[in-house]
């Protein structure tokens, strides 16, 4: 490989990369901060600045506070200079947000589908994202990629090799939207955006070891060590649900028998609901027994029935939170985070199982792993897997023009 040189044009690039960072990270600043903070000469930081000004990536704010001579004048991040698109595939319904270059959310908006067809999807999908393509702000670079959490193993073209609850196999899907829309794409698997969407913006901003848990139709994990996601040797780290927690349990939709998702989920927790004849009766009020089927019976149906006093649906949301708790332990015990971040769907119980995963974990977790990890529940809702996506393709658009010593030498 050939080794580049350290000409004009690489330093540059490298202390333009150093000035943009220093704006996006402490907006507001004047140039002589810059300059401080960065060690480069104000000549130098004045150019660089000018050049950024031109791409539309920073501009003036006004004058600041004088400290003793002339009042200088503040510069800042310029966020609406471009766009992200960032969606959640999920196994019902696609889920997106538009975000602005720092992750503020512009708009967002949920779409069913009736067919986990890839091709079905995708389009319900595509429909969607150039929607907001067409409706997003006017601005300098216009929208500058999408990112895509799939809850299955992705490979690092964005191909779906496997997504066991959507029934997906070998599914090009970043190739897809590559092609269709010609934008960069990073698609991961969702577990993976939503660790990356709460350390960024969410629960774990201040932690540099972390498991986010997506919790709904299955399980999935995101592992956060530093400030990346750990994916292992080959890019496929985090299907805890896929663990094996009864021997000779039931059969997975993965192929394998016994899998945490199998009692610990949403999909779990609904299928013992259903199969209990007086919580089917008990809601919806009014409706027949058809429409009282097991498709009609969702979580908050269940919730409600537990804040109603209903013993049936405490026991089972209660037990619910002990075969999480099993599960979060076995991750304690392994990869000794400083926080755990129970997030999607079943974060909705968080009242009726939050006791149950803590007093599980007190239980079966080793005593020095167990002494000072934190569990929260997500501080993004069922933003955090979109967020993430979108931040997966702001850092796409950014690692582009970020130039280091280590990059110009690989």
């Amino acid at each position: 490989m050939q080794q580049l040189t350290g000409d004009q044009s690489l330093v540059k690039q490298i202390n333009s990369s150093i000035v943009l960072d220093l704006v996006r990270t402490h907006s507001p600043i004047s140039r002589a901060e810059v300059s401080v903070k960065s060690g480069l000469n104000k000549g130098t930081v004045s150019n660089l600045v000018n050049q950024l000004i031109e791409s539309g990536l920073v501009r003036e704010l006004g004058q600041g506070e004088s400290s003793g001579g002339r009042k200088p004048v503040l510069l800042e991040f310029n966020q609406q200079a471009g766009y992200a698109i960032g969606v959640d595939v999920r196994v019902d319904m696609v889920s997106l947000v538009l975000c602005d270059l720092h992750g503020n959310v512009v708009d967002q908006a949920e779409h069913t589908f009736d067919s986990r067809a890839p091709e079905h999807v995708y389009q319900v999908l595509a429909d969607a994202v150039r929607c907001f393509i067409h409706t997003a702000p006017k601005s300098h670079y216009g929208v500058v990629g999408i990112g895509a959490g799939v809850p299955g193993i992705v490979d690092g073209e964005g191909n779906v090799l496997f997504a066991p609850n959507l029934e997906w196999r070998d599914v090009p899907l970043g190739r897809w939207l590559r092609e269709e829309f010609l934008l960069p794409v990073a698609i991961d698997n969702e577990a993976n955006a939503g660790a990356l969407g709460e350390r960024q913006y969410g629960a774990g901003q201040d932690s540099n070891h972390l498991v986010y848990l997506s919790v709904s139709h299955g399980i999935g994990t995101g592992i956060v060590i530093g400030e990346g996601i750990y994916k292992g040797a080959y890019g496929y780290s985090g299907e805890a649900g896929h663990t094996t927690i009864e021997v000779d349990g039931k059969l997975c939709s993965c192929g394998n028998y016994g899998c945490w998702e199998l009692y610990a989920s949403e999909r779990a927790l609904m299928e013992e609901a259903s199969r209990s004849g007086s919580l089917m009766q008990a809601f919806p009020p009014g409706k027949s027994a058809a429409e009282g089927s097991r498709s009609a019976m969702r979580l908050e149906h269940l919730i409600q029935l537990a804040e109603d006093g209903n013993p049936e649906a405490e026991t089972l949301l209660k037990n619910n939170g002990r075969y999480l708790g099993i599960g979060i332990a076995n991750l304690i015990n392994i990869f000794n985070p400083e926080l755990i971040i129970i997030g999607n769907r079943i974060a909705l119980a968080e009242a009726w199982i939050a006791d149950e995963i803590k007093n599980t974990v007190q239980a079966r977790s080793l005593p020095f792993h167990k002494d000072k990890v934190r569990i929260e529940f997500s501080h993004l809702s069922m933003g955090a897997v979109m967020l993430g996506a979108a931040s997966m393709a702001l850092n796409q658009f950014f690692d582009k023009m970020r130039v280091s010593v280590e990059k110009a030498h690989r």
